[in-house]
């Protein structure tokens, strides 16, 4: 069942000569947050394995998003005159969620005090964190929720979360490019903001966002602002900037400009038939099941990330279409021409089972192959799920592949 093979035998021979390069320029990282990292990863075990910290953070996030999916499935629970989510709900999603930032933070750190450091790792933890990227943004949206009054739609969503993925996507589509991951800068400023806002709320309550600011704006209306004004006037200028330098200096890692821009066009298909679907559903499905068409969006861009995400570490050339684009391609046609209306919710619900089931499939399955086909393997004769987790821990041992036995 997971021994298919997503990655090629050029992209498997491409992970050898791969060396990390990465670039960090955020203040509040270099000055701050690197500090608190070097003085936490200290108490970690050195038998633990670096792959189990950065999964055991996604699980966290995992729990937060679950658990406020439980309060508040329809994202109206913030509303006025709803019941609102209680107190240690918030208190516990700001607790999980700076538990995730730091353990995704420690990972690499402890790789390297523990000499395990592997493109494993690395592709594990971004790996992990396309999907996540989605997942913080849904979860943040139940503190301020769905609100006619403040003007705050699940379409309002729909957009801010594009943005963000968006935007993550831009620096993996960069180091695509340049061979330099350059760390966005609004990834720390975002998880200690996250926190701060979880903590806030469960002092305060959720009615202190409903307080209107000058001028008759609220303080949604300033994180939308802040969402765009950070990837229009900081991540994209610095993205074509590091491009256009990495080209001027013949250090650019693609030979056309169409090379360069191929992974932009699976993401961008998605997006356009995602919204085309979300434009003509005779049933509103985006409002009328929001939680369903984001989780929905989020997983399958994390899919289409990932795969620029091995292609940019194995510099191996970008797929042009990816095929869970195909049956959403047949979905949006039958939306539009009236085929689909009774059964929407139906196609919805099944198309969501299908891409979550298929990007779990293919994150096992790629760590499988890494595993079997890579010259150490963890403890058992076989590739579990438990190996996975172990994989890359310090005291992993040399073993003979040829009598590995995929189960």
């Amino acid at each position: 069942m997971f021994d298919y093979h997503y990655v090629s035998p050029q992209q498997l021979a491409g992970f050898d000569k791969y060396k990390y390069s990465a670039v960090d320029t955020n203040p509040l990282s270099v000055y701050i947050m690197q500090h608190l990292w070097n003085r936490m990863v200290k108490a970690v075990p050195l038998w633990i394995a670096p792959n189990l910290l950065t999964f055991s953070g996604f699980l966290l996030i995992l729990i937060n998003y679950f658990l406020l999916c439980c309060y508040d499935w329809d994202y109206k629970a913030s509303d006025l005159g709803s019941q609102h989510i209680p107190g240690w709900v918030w208190g516990v999603s700001g607790l999980t969620t700076f538990s995730a930032y730091a353990l995704d933070s420690i990972d690499g750190k402890h790789a390297r005090r523990t000499q395990s450091s592997s493109p494993l790792g690395e592709l594990f933890d971004h790996g992990l964190d396309s999907w996540a990227t989605s997942i913080f943004t849904l979860s943040l949206f139940s503190v301020f929720g769905i609100s006619p009054g403040r003007s705050v739609s699940a379409y309002t969503f729909y957009y801010v979360l594009w943005i963000i993925l968006f935007t993550f996507l831009l620096s993996h589509w960069e180091k695509y490019n340049t061979g330099v991951l350059f760390l966005p800068w609004g990834y720390d400023i975002s998880q200690v903001t996250l926190t701060g806002v979880y903590l806030l709320t469960a002092v305060v309550g959720v009615e202190a966002w409903y307080r209107p600011l000058p001028f008759g704006y609220f303080f949604a209306d300033i994180l939308i602002a802040m969402v765009i004004g950070c990837s229009a006037f900081l991540s994209m200028p610095q993205t074509l900037y590091n491009i256009y330098q990495a080209r001027k200096n013949r250090t650019i890692k693609r030979s056309s400009t169409y090379e360069g821009l191929l992974p932009l066009l699976s993401p961008c298909l998605l997006f356009a038939l995602l919204t085309a679907w979300v434009m003509a559903s005779p049933g509103d499905v985006l409002a009328q099941h929001p939680r369903l068409f984001l989780w929905m969006t989020g997983v399958a861009f994390s899919n289409v990330t990932c795969r620029l995400i091995i292609c940019q570490m194995t510099s191996t050339r970008s797929e042009a279409f990816h095929w869970l684009l195909l049956p959403l391609s047949v979905i949006t046609i039958g939306v539009s021409t009236g085929l689909v209306v009774k059964s929407e919710i139906l196609v919805l619900v099944g198309y969501t089972v299908l891409v979550t089931a298929a990007h779990v499939h293919y994150g096992v399955c790629v760590v499988s192959t890494w595993i079997v086909l890579d010259k150490y393997v963890s403890y058992a004769f076989s590739v579990t799920v438990f190996d996975i987790l172990l994989y890359s821990a310090p005291f992993q041992i040399p073993f003979d592949k040829s009598h590995i036995a995929m189960t």
